[in-house]
């Protein structure tokens, strides 16, 4: 891996992990083992190193969303692999994290809320009408607003006041609302798909319990 790319990602886990105002340009320099003055031959200031990083992670998602839709045997299907993703990406995840980059890194969370109104709202539609044809989903949802709603509904989990860190798990939280917003636009059919789908890991997570 290139130097410039290390301490890209290098940047974005300890970000994950404590946010962003915590992290200094000397705390990743010195997690990397070089000093502040070869960092900055790469990267002019924080504030471009968080745009990089940004663009990195926006970039992983949309790959993942692509690998997940190809893989997806049905519109539900694709919610749960989503689920699974999301428990991983999130577990981790520091909550601060998009209230650090909508006061401190405006421009950078302007490529994020990009992303999120365009490419993810966009990805939200088609599944739900793909649900809607295989008739998953009630036929009398409204797509655009069901999205709209289904974007807002990623943020509330970042909402420390609501939702304090050291009560509340950003992945679970994540996976109830989903769960949650699936069971509300599915028919009778799509319910039998979540129910089989929560069996599902409720089987894989006993197993992997009974092995240890």
């Amino acid at each position: 891996m290139e130097a410039k790319e290390r301490i890209s990602a290098k940047a974005e886990e300890l970000f994950m992990k404590f946010g962003i105002r915590s992290v200094s340009m000397d705390d990743i320099a010195n997690h990397l083992g070089m000093s502040k003055k070869t960092l900055y031959q790469y990267y002019e200031d924080k504030d471009e190193l968080v745009m990089a990083v940004v663009m990195n992670h926006i970039s992983t998602l949309e790959q993942d969303c692509f690998a997940i839709n190809t893989t997806a045997k049905d519109a539900i299907d694709e919610i749960f692999i989503t689920i699974d993703q999301v428990i991983d990406d999130f577990n981790d995840m520091n909550p601060m994290l998009l209230h650090d980059l909508q006061k401190f890194h405006y421009r950078a969370y302007e490529r994020f809320t990009e992303h999120k109104d365009k490419f993810m709202m966009d990805t939200l539609r088609k599944n739900l009408e793909w649900g809607i044809r295989d008739g998953l989903y009630r036929e009398d949802i409204n797509i655009d607003m069901m999205a709209r709603f289904r974007i807002e509904c990623i943020m509330i989990p970042f909402n420390v006041v609501t939702f304090p860190p050291g009560k509340f798990n950003l992945g679970e939280l994540s996976k109830e609302f989903l769960i949650h917003f699936t069971y509300g636009i599915a028919t009778i059919k799509g319910h039998k798909q979540i129910q089989k789908q929560i069996q599902q890991r409720k089987k894989s997570l006993t197993h992997e319990e009974n092995k240890k």
